[in-house]
């Protein structure tokens, strides 16, 4: 269940929104598998469905899984998530249904930039909580533009703060670099290739806890994966000290953005 956690956690924080990147909506298909190995079982899938509209970003993702932990052991996991974020990135309200073995958990809550600070309101089955997070705290839509456009200008290593609305309802800390590309899985044979638009990056990034200095502790989970300048992602390890999952694109559809009208120019006042 880690691993898999792990791996909604490394998809909410690596998604696209910018209106200055050259990102797109679209609707993306994966297998996960337990292992890196080329004939790792395949342990479920994941659906990402990313639109636009003039007011903002849509998220819907839904992750299936199977994990066999013994002859006559299974548990069944479900993931649901359903994520509102304004083009601007300082909001972002979800919703999200987790299920084990049967076992229902819903949240919902918003992130909301207030003044000088960045307040986060969550429901869970434990009850509501509030939380003031970390001034760089960056939406987990509007991650993936930052990371590109760093990439993009050939930084060689940087941190980024988000909030992950799933795993934890907190922030991690995210030592991104470029990595070899000889570190990055290849297509497995049985897996028939798929075509993504744009200029690529492998990338390696680290997650730690939001209150924890850069290579203080050891890390919760590390990823490394290809990542387009279109943020679509592809061939994602994700490595936890209990497993390791993998995620292959198996489907790709882009959307097409919506026509908006332009933005008012305010009137200048004399």
């Amino acid at each position: 269940m880690r691993a898999l956690m792990c791996f909604l956690s490394a998809v909410a924080l690596l998604l696209p929104q910018s209106a200055f990147a050259q990102i797109q909506p679209y609707r993306a298909e994966y297998a996960l598998r337990l292992g890196a190995a080329v004939n790792a079982a395949r342990v479920g899938s994941a659906v990402q469905d990313l639109t636009l509209t003039c007011d903002g970003w849509h998220l819907k993702r839904d992750v299936k899984g199977e994990l066999a932990l013994s002859a006559t052991w299974k548990m069944n996991l479900a993931s649901k998530l359903d994520g509102e974020e304004p083009r601007a990135g300082d909001a972002f309200r979800f919703s999200t249904l987790q299920v084990q073995n049967g076992a229902e958990r819903k949240t919902h809550g918003k992130v909301q930039r207030a003044g000088n600070e960045l307040r986060a309101q969550i429901v869970s089955p434990n009850g509501p909580a509030q939380l003031v997070l970390p001034q760089p705290t960056l939406m987990p839509v509007a991650l993936i533009d930052h990371v590109v456009e760093r990439l993009r200008g050939g930084a060689a290593e940087f941190p980024a703060v988000a909030f992950d609305a799933e795993a934890t309802g907190e922030t991690f800390l995210i030592d991104v670099k470029p990595a070899d590309p000889a570190t990055i899985r290849g297509r497995r044979p049985a897996d028939k290739p798929v075509a993504v638009p744009g200029k690529s990056w492998p990338v390696f990034m680290s997650f730690s806890r939001g209150h924890e200095q850069p290579h203080q502790h050891k890390p919760l989970f590390t990823i490394s994966a290809q990542l387009f300048d279109s943020g679509v992602l592809d061939r994602l390890t994700i490595e936890t000290p209990m497993a390791t999952v993998t995620a292959d694109l198996l489907a790709l559809e882009l959307h097409k953005p919506p026509t908006c009208p332009p933005s008012p120019v305010p009137t200048k006042a004399f």
